[in-house]
């Protein structure tokens, strides 16, 4: 005879990563290149996250290898669990509600357009004299720029009025940094949190059009 207990406590689980299959690929490669990141001598390390840059030098040299490959590393391991946390509360409701193929759009256009344009910026101020050549090699790595993106797009999620107060939030999150000694990075966030918020067509027509679905 069998007993039933009910069902399994980890399939809400299951169900959770099957509906967002992209953000936790994502994050678990970050997890891996994380732990080799953790594990290989300093010397190492240091040519890993050069080599997976999307600086001036790695972008002229690889420049397909270089976009991709920024995306998958973080130059702290340290941040992964809090990385790990914003996929959950960003990507994976992006990805479930637009679908994997609208999800992945959004986010590797902000990664492209942010990473593409402020490494122009950068060169242009070298070229003026007003940043060191250095600035060519610098790493530049990580998953911010389409976290910003995910985070410009999930606007479109909530109903009114909280709809607006998040934006305002975000954009206050995002657009301070520019008005107050501002970075290359932080106007890399600034513009991938723009294309989020003009990917409104895209969510015209959610997979999961209801929020009980989030």
């Amino acid at each position: 005879m069998t007993l039933h207990s009910g069902p399994e406590p980890s399939r809400p689980v299951r169900t959770w990563i099957r509906s967002s299959p992209g953000t936790h690929v994502w994050l678990a490669v970050i997890a891996c290149t994380s732990l080799v990141v953790v594990i290989v001598p300093e010397s190492t390390e240091h040519l890993l996250l050069h080599r997976h840059s999307s600086n001036i030098h790695e972008l002229v040299k690889h420049p397909v290898q270089s976009l991709v490959g920024s995306a998958f590393w973080i130059e702290n391991p340290a941040s992964l669990l809090l990385y790990a946390v914003l996929f959950e509360v960003f990507h994976a409701p992006v990805e479930r509600w637009l679908g994997t193929l609208r999800w992945l759009v959004v986010v590797a256009t902000a990664h492209i357009m942010a990473t593409l344009i402020t490494q122009q910026v950068v060169l242009k101020a070298i070229r003026d004299d007003q940043a060191p050549r250095s600035m060519a090699h610098v790493v530049d790595v990580g998953v911010s720029y389409g976290l910003a993106a995910a985070v410009g797009v999930l606007t479109y999620r909530l109903p009114n009025p909280w709809r607006w107060f998040y934006m305002l939030g975000a954009v206050a999150f995002f657009g301070i940094p520019l008005l107050s000694g501002a970075t290359f990075t932080d106007l890399g966030h600034a513009i991938s949190l723009a294309v989020g918020l003009l990917a409104w067509p895209l969510t015209r027509h959610p997979v999961h059009p209801h929020p009980e679905t989030i």
